[in-house]
């Protein structure tokens, strides 16, 4: 269990560089997984039998607390908490406790997370109180017998309950479906009247070539153009401006629903140009793109100075080197994918 530090006998941080990468994007948005353990085993991110991380390399929420409250005080403004499934880390709402501090004070504007839903209905409230307001929910079809497929082992309706509870504790719910061929395509429409049906916004992500995985991702890899093209002949889709959600996606409104639908093509058309984030792994590793191997280590200057002097040099040396672009490609049958890591050992 994480204790909240008592604000009041904290003194007011030196100010601290803001991190700029080597061509001159402004560095202001945190993903940290905290567990790479899920309760899925969804088929294009995991294996069914996966092995994961021994528990003493996993960053203790007391660590984990001090990395964010670090990033923090070099600019960061939104941390997104991600996993594998962020909600099965024993004792997960006091780090989200501890981080509220930041939102109270204004150095953080946002502190959201990244789920499958299945924890949803057990934590929404909490989660609401902890200055949590955005949540993504991970959900790629509305059948039961499909979704048990996919995920090997999600039940749907707990899924289902848990946005309902999320809805009605006040959290902001946007929906990410992967778009998947032979899988999901044909239920793409559908999803999405559902979601604005709501008042949820939903994006679509093309597959991404992480880690090894049974299937061929080549059988499911869908481009999204080829998708919105199809939308674009069912709805009058309006492309809107960059949102300042920090994210990757981008968006269209639909007349029809009146709702908005993104779209995260990391294969058919990237979106580096505008990257502003990094992603920290739950044992300290910095990543500064996902689509690279490439990281820094964090975990032993977090652990070797209490004054954060060496963790802070760590950071600004990690964001310069952070590279332009990342490499994804869907390659060939039997071809390895373009980084070993499962998404699940990275963050979402």
């Amino acid at each position: 269990m994480l204790d909240r530090p008592n604000t009041s006998q904290l003194r007011p941080a030196a100010p601290t560089p803001s991190l700029v990468d080597p061509f001159g994007r402004h560095i202001n948005y945190l993903r940290i997984s905290v567990t790479d353990r899920c309760d899925f085993r969804c088929l294009y991110c995991m294996s069914e039998h996966m092995t994961f991380l021994p528990k003493p390399e996993i960053l203790s929420l007391e660590e984990l607390d001090r990395l964010c409250a670090a990033f923090i005080a070099h600019g960061v403004r939104k941390i997104r908490v991600t996993g594998g499934e962020p909600l099965v880390r024993r004792d997960i709402l006091s780090l989200f406790t501890a981080l509220s501090r930041h939102l109270e004070s204004g150095a953080l504007q946002e502190l959201t997370l990244t789920t499958n839903g299945s924890q949803l209905e057990r934590f929404a409230g909490d989660l609401h109180a902890s200055g949590v307001r955005r949540i993504n929910v991970s959900l790629d079809t509305l059948d039961p017998q499909k979704f048990k497929a996919l995920t090997r082992r999600g039940d749907l309706g707990q899924v289902l309950r848990g946005i309902e509870a999320a809805r009605q504790s006040g959290l902001h719910i946007k929906i990410n479906t992967v778009a998947l061929k032979n899988l999901n395509e044909d239920e793409i429409p559908h999803l999405i009247e559902w979601a604005h049906g709501w008042g949820m916004d939903l994006t679509l992500i093309e597959t991404m070539p992480l880690g090894e995985v049974e299937d061929d991702r080549m059988d499911h890899y869908l481009p999204l153009s080829a998708v919105r093209d199809s939308l674009d002949e069912r709805w009058s889709l309006t492309d809107l401006p960059l949102l300042s959600t920090g994210g990757p996606a981008r968006y269209a409104e639909i007349a029809e629903t009146g709702g908005r639908v993104g779209f995260i093509t990391p294969l058919s058309h990237t979106f580096c140009s505008s990257c502003n984030r990094v992603r920290v792994t739950c044992t300290g590793r910095i990543y500064m793109c996902l689509g690279q191997e490439y990281f820094s280590d964090l975990k032993n200057p977090l652990r070797s100075d209490s004054s954060n002097d060496a963790l802070s040099l760590a950071i600004t040396r990690a964001i310069g080197r952070k590279p332009e672009a990342h490499d994804f490609t869907i390659k060939q049958p039997d071809a390895r994918p373009a980084v070993s890591r499962h998404m699940s050992v990275t963050g979402g």
